[in-house]
């Protein structure tokens, strides 16, 4: 999804506005997870950009949409531009921690 949201509009409020954008975000995103994933994939991840356009927009993690939206809202932009890009993702094992013998007496 690549998109330039306005929030302006002539008959609805800006809360409903921003609501509906958000609930717009998050159904690409359940829709997107839902596909059958490749094989040995084990989860789709997400590249996400934010910005008030396109050319001067930064890479932001999948969390922080929200935030990101409310900040456009509170800074009264006039549209921002959003983008979230699924690719396959790829699970690490975390490192083993070695626990220390107690040796408090």
């Amino acid at each position: 999804m690549k998109k330039t949201f306005k929030l302006s509009h002539p008959k609805i409020k800006l809360p409903r506005l921003v609501e509906a954008i958000k609930s717009e975000v998050k159904k690409y995103i359940k829709r997107e997870r839902r596909k059958t994933l490749p094989e040995k994939v084990d989860f789709w991840d997400f590249d996400c950009r934010y910005g008030v356009d396109e050319a001067s927009s930064e890479v932001i993690h999948l969390s922080a949409i929200n935030k990101s939206i409310s900040e456009a809202e509170s800074q009264q932009l006039e549209s921002f531009y959003l983008e979230v890009l699924v690719k396959p993702g790829f699970r690490t094992k975390k490192p083993k921690v070695e626990q220390q013998p107690n040796t408090e007496a």
